[in-house]
């Protein structure tokens, strides 16, 4: 039962995986095609995490650590990234709103 559980656990942090990545291949914003990639990562690899803490519940600690890790940073990464390609829009535009005033 345990294994069934860390096999369905580990396929659906694949799952996430995938998904997050296939909306980079989209037209919409980059800030939407990071907010996606950076949830999808950080779910699929908890998931991820969740099965192998039911094959090694020795390693409770270590890897609850890293699931609050890949929680925190990845959010906070996530945002860093989103809110530098946010500000690099806004310096094209006013680029291009000077060249077209002349």
């Amino acid at each position: 039962m345990i294994d069934l559980l860390t096999y369905v656990s580990i396929g659906i942090g694949l799952i996430f995986w995938f998904w997050g990545t296939s909306f980079l291949l989209g037209t919409r914003s980059v800030l939407f095609k990071l907010h996606n990639l950076s949830v999808s990562d950080t779910l699929g690899s908890i998931a991820i995490i969740f099965g192998l803490l039911l094959q090694r519940p020795r390693e409770l600690p270590l890897l609850i650590l890293a699931i609050l890790s890949l929680a925190l940073w990845n959010t906070m990464l996530g945002y860093v990234l989103a809110n530098c390609s946010s500000r690099q829009i806004v310096a094209n535009l006013a680029i291009a709103r000077r060249n077209v005033d002349g």
